[in-house]
């Protein structure tokens, strides 16, 4: 399997895309159309680029026709690719041995059905990043000249559930395509990297061919998300709004917090939109400590936190969740340390430091981690805590940074990843926090981008410091 650009690849691609749309699964989110007349129902491609949210969350719906999942495109239960078409039982169906995972990936999904052929296994097809999928836990075929429900006419399409409000897609869809009337193959969406021969990598898609019921959704346009590119009926937006846009493409990949990378001794968080919203319940075991899904060695990164509660703690730790063999500020520095939202002191092997000041509803925690010079700032709706300023901050200046108050620099120069921490360890009352790593999940007032114009940021970021994407990594990570 090639690898999937943006978890395996940094480099700059050429052709980018530039939004994409989160699908927030408690939001019972959709994209719905109806077709007026019928198109080609014996043969069609769908081709889709997708950032998963949860895994293992029940069924999650691609694409799909009809309200009672007649076809359908999903991710099931068990994280593996279902392709199926359905009529009082499995009338055709391809569902992988492969699981998809990575939470912190963009894969690429290409569908064919192509009932005109006279080949039985060659009348449903699906391909990943590139390469054609052939390993299969269930592959039934399609008789020849069986009609599929995609681009009937009176056939609902549904991007993003199948129809009834259930099955729905938690994560991002980028560049969806449907192609009325031919198969295309993957190379028609995406090509190797030339420098790179195992990374896939998208292409244009503008000047295709689409069919009678064809579209292309870029997502380009935030005030109409349900825009068919290519000129056909739009979609309507059901539960999807402006702020469902998001820069997190398969051409620059932004962090997220991981659900994967999760705290042994914590894990009662709930994540959702796209793993940008962190919430932990009431009670004292309902606690939690995640990390980013982008660590870095060296360069000056800057991230944003609104908080709900001043439960919330926001730090830095190593790489490896591993390290923690307590709750979160019991540790050694060297393993990470964080800013307690209730006093806004440093907590960190045992002892409570005098640092910031206390968070609470809707405030905006702004972190600035120098990795070059192993220095942190934290600050709070504009003002950095310790009377630390931006020209020291863009200067490297250590008088007011974390590590100075901890009178030690080791968590910061080992030489291993440094990611984002978020915790919630105190162990009662409820905790929220949403991540704003570039791509954010609420609405930004001002709007700042970094030097390299990635980013849209609620405050200043500071001269050289930069947002958590690929794109960035490539240059300064």
């Amino acid at each position: 399997m090639p690898l999937i650009l943006g978890t395996n690849s940094i480099k700059d691609t050429g052709y980018n895309v530039a939004n994409s749309c989160r699908f927030n699964r408690a939001d019972s989110p959709n994209l719905t159309k109806t077709p007026s007349s019928s198109g080609n129902l014996r043969k069609w491609t769908w081709s889709c680029w997708v950032k998963r949210g949860s895994i293992s969350n029940g069924s999650q719906t691609m694409f799909n026709a009809g309200s009672s999942a007649n076809n359908q495109i999903r991710f099931d239960s068990d994280d593996t690719i279902n392709f199926y078409q359905w009529n009082s039982g499995y009338t055709a169906r391809l569902s992988t041995n492969q699981k998809f995972r990575d939470v912190s990936a963009w894969y690429h999904i290409v569908a064919h059905w192509d009932t005109d052929n006279s080949t039985a296994g060659d009348r449903m097809k699906l391909f990943v990043n590139g390469t054609e999928v052939t390993s299969f836990a269930t592959d039934t075929n399609p008789s020849q000249n069986l009609d599929s429900y995609f681009g009937a006419s009176g056939t609902a399409l549904y991007v993003g559930d199948k129809g009834d409000g259930a099955e729905e897609m938690d994560g991002y869809l980028a560049e969806v395509v449907f192609i009325d009337g031919q198969n295309l193959a993957p190379d028609q969406f995406g090509e190797f990297d030339s420098d790179s021969p195992t990374i896939w990598k998208p292409i244009d898609v503008s000047g295709l061919t689409f069919g009678t019921n064809g579209f292309y959704l870029d997502f380009e346009d935030s005030s109409n998300l349900g825009n068919d590119a290519n000129g056909g009926t739009d979609f309507t937006e059901n539960n999807i709004t402006a702020i469902d846009q998001s820069t997190d493409t398969c051409t620059n990949n932004f962090a997220t917090i991981n659900p994967l990378f999760r705290n042994r001794f914590a894990n009662q968080e709930t994540l959702s939109e796209g793993n940008l919203k962190m919430t932990t319940g009431p009670t004292d075991g309902d606690k939690a400590l995640l990390l980013a899904t982008q660590g870095v060695t060296k360069g000056k990164w800057y991230w944003e936190v609104k908080v709900a509660t001043n439960k919330a703690q926001i730090g830095v730790a190593y790489n490896s969740i591993a390290r923690f063999t307590d709750f979160f500020g019991s540790n050694n520095p060297s393993d990470g340390f964080g800013v307690y939202g209730s006093n806004g002191n440093v907590y960190y092997d045992g002892t409570d430091t005098s640092y910031g000041s206390s968070w609470t509803t809707d405030d905006i925690i702004m972190v600035a981690l120098d990795m070059d010079n192993h220095l942190c700032w934290l600050g709070k709706n504009g003002t950095w805590f310790d009377s630390a300023t931006q020209s020291e901050i863009e200067n490297s200046t250590a008088t007011n940074d974390i590590t100075t108050q901890m009178s030690t620099q080791q968590n910061l120069n080992s030489g291993d990843f440094v990611s984002p921490l978020f915790a919630d360890m105190t162990g009662t009352g409820d905790m929220g926090l949403s991540v704003n790593f570039g791509s954010p999940p609420y609405a930004i007032s001002s709007g700042n981008s970094d030097g390299n114009g990635y980013g849209n940021f609620e405050y200043a970021v500071p001269s050289s410091y930069y947002s958590l994407c690929t794109k960035n990594l490539a240059e300064y990570g």
